[in-house]
């Protein structure tokens, strides 16, 4: 039994504790603001038509971002429809039909390793495999896979979890029924599961679209003054344009890469509410 020193020693930590908890929330989010503050104060002059509808140009005053944002949504329209069915495909294999072996289990131990593996360690991989030693060139589709390599760990180890969080009991049920374990897994786990699968789906697509180091690889920072018509194009992205602008000598440079942050930023935001509007579709269905 703890006696009234004890108990009023532990009231003060914890009091401490959450102090220091809301103090730190706090430091967070003012250190945040202030970023986004600055971003906008910079950026949001030069963030109209013309700069969404412009090429890259040397001249600030008619440069614009058009080449960049085309090419993101090539790549990761790309990158979506190869990432989705591999990552899926292989969370249900490994959840529901995968043996407890040595080596299975081998596989999801290094998938989860591969979750932290450094993104430019993708790049100089998709570099040496796509762009070389397949001779795709850095072109669209060698992001694409590139890109799709980052993700994928992300995407199968979050399906994993949103399979596990079905209750078993389910599965017990609809075997019972007769149902094959297929039947059960398509008809029954997965649209329990998917929540889950697209909250961890679009938060990989999140990471994707804004890392850079990978796309430096293969896209090897070129101005680009054309919009790609295919996933064998040349092409540039928002992360590389906006480290282009920031790499220029003139402040009205600055302004323009804060503008392009503003335009990632809204993409990211657009993507995360999307994710849950689409988990709050599937949870009330």
């Amino acid at each position: 039994m703890l006696n009234k020193n004890q108990f009023i020693i532990r009231g003060r930590i914890d009091w401490f504790v959450q102090i220091l908890l809301i103090v730190s929330v706090c430091v967070a989010f003012l250190t945040l603001g202030a970023l986004l503050f600055d971003v906008w104060v910079d950026g949001s002059p030069w963030f109209d038509w013309q700069f969404f509808n412009s090429f890259p140009s040397r001249k600030p005053e008619i440069a614009g971002i058009k080449a960049a944002f085309y090419g993101t949504i090539w790549v990761m329209g790309i990158t979506a429809s190869l990432a989705i069915p591999i990552g899926i495909a292989t969370a249900v294999y490994l959840e529901m039909f995968a043996d407890n072996t040595r080596f299975n289990r081998f596989i999801k131990l290094n998938i989860s390793n591969l979750a932290g593996v450094p993104s430019i360690i993708y790049g100089i991989i998709g570099m040496a495999v796509f762009v070389e030693f397949f001779q795709l060139g850095r072109v669209i589709l060698a992001g694409s896979l590139t890109m799709t390599l980052l993700i994928l760990p992300i995407i199968i180890i979050s399906s994993q979890e949103a399979i596990k969080q079905v209750p078993s009991g389910y599965m017990d049920t609809a075997l019972a029924l007769g149902s094959t374990k297929w039947q059960a897994v398509v008809r029954i786990i997965l649209p329990q599961a998917i929540p889950g699968i697209v909250s961890g789906f679009i938060l990989a697509m999140s990471r994707a679209i804004g890392e850079s180091a990978p796309m430096i690889a293969i896209s090897a920072l070129v101005y680009l003054t054309f919009l790609p018509e295919g996933p064998l194009d040349r092409f540039t992205v928002m992360p590389i344009q906006i480290y282009n602008w920031i790499s220029q000598p003139q402040d009205e440079f600055r302004g323009l890469a804060a503008a392009g942050i503003i335009l990632l930023l809204i993409m990211l935001l657009s993507l995360n509410s999307f994710a849950i509007i689409l988990r709050d579709y599937f949870q009330k269905r």
